[in-house]
């Protein structure tokens, strides 16, 4: 995958092509510590959800991961919610609760050991019978496994794609919002932007 130098987006904040709310926020999220204490979910439930998220946006070539798992934490906190919900679905906190108590459930019932526990690849087995509505658990009587799933690879796939090294990994440069931008035609580049670093070598 096409991604630009590492680096750039670090760089790109240093400059006076981001806003200061932009810089702001990407640079909170850079700065993250790398230990997280739960606030919201007790400590199993929080290592529970940390995996879960680990298998759905694992790094292997990190050698410190994104941490997903806190924003929601602190989101479930402070009781922020993105103003709707399936009907068929509880209220976030709920949807966590019985979600993540669902995903366990079926570990216990697939291998009977914690999802924790599993090896990656057993914990891989559990994420695709969730995805395929095949999870087995008592809680999805009470919140929808296929609408749960859904709702926690979006919100995953949001926390990880607003982080700025995932944002560098993609070549996104769209943080670089103080000049706005003029050249939006396909294959058309700002004098900012740097060239794409391709496996082969360097797409001018």
């Amino acid at each position: 995958m096409p991604h630009y130098p590492e680096g750039t987006v670090r760089a790109l904040l240093e400059s006076d092509h981001v806003t200061p709310a932009t810089r702001t926020a990407l640079e909170s999220r850079l700065a993250a510590p790398a230990h997280y204490e739960a606030q919201f979910f007790d400590a199993d439930t929080y290592a529970l959800l940390r995996a879960v998220a680990a298998r759905l946006f694992p790094q292997p070539d990190r050698a410190e991961p994104i941490e997903l798992a806190p924003a929601i934490d602190q989101r479930l906190l402070a009781g922020r919610a993105d103003g709707w919900r399936y009907d068929a679905m509880p209220p976030d906190r709920e949807a966590y609760r019985l979600g993540l108590g669902g995903i366990n459930q079926t570990a216990e019932a697939l291998f009977h050991q914690s999802f924790v526990s599993l090896p990656a690849a057993d914990q891989d087995a559990v994420v695709q019978a969730l995805a395929d509505g095949q999870a087995q658990s008592t809680n999805w009587a009470e919140v929808s496994q296929k609408y749960f799933f859904e709702e926690l690879l979006a919100e995953l796939t949001e926390l990880y794609y607003a982080h700025p090294l995932a944002q560098e990994e993609i070549g996104y440069v769209g943080m670089a919002d103080q000049p706005g931008w003029q050249r939006l035609g396909l294959n058309e580049r700002e004098d900012r932007e740097p060239p794409e670093q391709l496996s082969n070598g360097v797409a001018e």
